[in-house]
């Protein structure tokens, strides 16, 4: 599998506020967010649920894995979606930096992968309290 999720219990906008808190409690950061509903809507024409792709990075790791393999930003950063499911449920789904960086074939690479995935771990569990 290459991500992991837990369904949040409170509205799409509480979820995104919650999980962007639970991220820099880890320090991690948003570089960016991708309001897909909004993107598909002006493209093309199509509606669809609330669905938001955040892009999250933890500086200090970002910066080893780039001094470790310089190409590992085209791996980065790590994806945290926020969507409304059909029965206006909210699920926030994590990518799983040790699934998506096994494709690294460097020391070192999956040490740091396996710590993200900790942190990431933590924020999912920290959107349950």
């Amino acid at each position: 599998m290459y991500g992991f999720s837990t369904q949040f219990a409170g509205s799409y906008e509480q979820a995104i506020t919650k999980v962007t808190e639970e991220l820099a409690k880890e320090g991690f950061g948003i570089l960016t967010e991708i309001d897909v509903k909004a993107t598909l809507k002006k493209k093309i024409d199509v509606d669809r649920k609330p669905y938001v792709i955040l892009g999250a990075c933890n500086p200090h790791l970002a910066n080893q894995a780039i001094t470790t393999e310089p190409d590992i930003g085209l791996l980065l950063p790590c994806n945290v979606v926020v969507r409304v499911e059909e029965d206006d449920s909210v699920t926030v789904a994590f990518m799983d930096p040790s699934a998506v960086l096994s494709m690294v074939d460097q020391p070192g690479i999956e040490g740091l992968a396996g710590q993200v995935k900790e942190k990431l771990q933590r924020v999912c569990a920290g959107l349950a309290q």
